[in-house]
């Protein structure tokens, strides 16, 4: 079975070539080759969607910000669609952000946000679901790549 990957806002920031974000870009589009390649379930978590759109309208010049931001727009209406190897996941319910609001400020203590939060019960219910695939976010920053989970036989 293929691994069920969560893409963190680290990783869509390079793929897209955010200018300011972007330090690894041509290495990151071929690890995704790769990962397209072995048929991984890409996830698009919504944490990561709303995050990478505020990286890119914080971008400080204005003709790099819009064609970002238009690229932005066809990947993620892509992944709305179907019609891209990334699948969107987590469109939020109020009582899930009222459970996870319980838990922010312990999370926040160690200096993390609610998007890693929410990224994190994200990457706990696909481990969940499906217990016999591997189960990871992908991840430039350290805390989150230590979320992957192997297979259970």
């Amino acid at each position: 079975m293929t691994a069920i990957c969560l893409l963190d806002t680290s990783i869509f920031v390079e793929i897209l070539n955010v200018p300011g974000k972007a330090t690894q870009h041509k290495a990151i589009l071929a690890q995704l080759e790769e990962r397209i390649r072995q048929r991984e379930s890409l996830f698009l978590p919504m944490a990561t969607i709303l995050e990478t759109g505020n990286h890119i309208g914080q971008n400080g010049d204005g003709g790099a910000r819009r064609q970002c931001a238009q690229d932005f727009v066809q990947q993620v209406s892509a992944a709305l669609a179907g019609r891209s190897p990334f699948k969107p996941i987590s469109f939020l319910q109020a009582i899930e952000l009222k459970a996870w609001l319980s838990e922010f400020p312990d999370h926040a203590s160690r200096g993390s946000g609610l998007g890693d939060l929410s990224i994190m019960h994200d990457w706990q219910r696909l481990c969940a679901q499906n217990r016999g695939r591997r189960v990871y976010i992908w991840s430039l920053d350290e805390h989150l790549r230590a979320y992957d989970r192997a297979p259970e036989l």
